[in-house]
């Protein structure tokens, strides 16, 4: 089943893609690569949906839901600049940064929301990816979760 197909089937909607709030674009495709920015739990005009630390103002489960609203942001980015998800022939490499309280260390098991999103959308061959989970003292605007992606495309 193709990704547009999966999202349909599952009743999942892809949020308008947010406009960057700063100086740079939200992807760049070079040859068969599409490289997706830092994307947060913002909506258009630069609002955003959850502030705070995980470990602190947000539990482990709260911060897996934000990181699948990261992820769905992402998509809707590389929708826009594809035309169609069924482009995406592999999730490459993603980077997910999780705003951590002092002493948290259960980023992987947030940014496992947005992870199991891309299997979920993709299914295991195109979907499963190589990823990094790190701990930041902070992230932009006090958000929980920043999310970055690099997508194989055809």
């Amino acid at each position: 089943m193709s990704a547009e197909a999966r999202l349909k089937d599952k009743g999942i909607a892809l949020p308008t893609p947010t406009t960057p709030l700063a100086n740079y674009v939200g992807a760049v495709q070079t040859g068969n690569l599409l490289f997706l920015s830092g994307h947060g739990p913002f909506r258009p005009h630069g609002k955003f949906t959850h502030v705070g630390k995980v470990g602190g103002e947000l539990t482990v489960e709260q911060g897996y839901a934000v990181a699948r609203e990261v992820g769905l942001n992402l998509l809707a980015t590389a929708k826009a600049s594809l035309g169609s998800l069924d482009r995406v022939k592999r999730v490459v490499k993603v980077l997910g940064m999780v705003n951590s309280a002092d002493g948290f260390a259960d980023q992987p098991k947030v940014i496992n929301g947005f992870s199991d999103l891309m299997i979920e959308v993709f299914g295991e061959a195109i979907g499963r990816h190589a990823r990094s989970a790190v701990g930041m003292a902070g992230l932009p605007l006090g958000i929980p979760v920043e999310i970055e992606m690099v997508l194989e495309v055809e």
